[in-house]
């Protein structure tokens, strides 16, 4: 089964870390998604967290 994309619509690029402020993916993995495989997919996934605490960190 393949892993479903985080994508929530919001799109928008954090300008310090590069990351969707909505998903938490760089523009590359966003443009990539679909051809990763699985295991790419789940450990972009897997990282969430550690991509949240990164972002809220770039923000104050």
């Amino acid at each position: 089964m393949a892993v479903d994309s985080p994508c929530i619509n919001i799109c928008k690029f954090d300008s310090k870390t590069g990351l969707c402020t909505g998903c938490l993916r760089t523009k590359d993995e966003c443009k990539q998604w679909k051809k990763l495989k699985n295991k790419a997919r789940t450990r972009i996934i897997d990282e969430r967290p550690k991509r949240e605490a990164t972002l809220k960190k770039a923000r104050k």
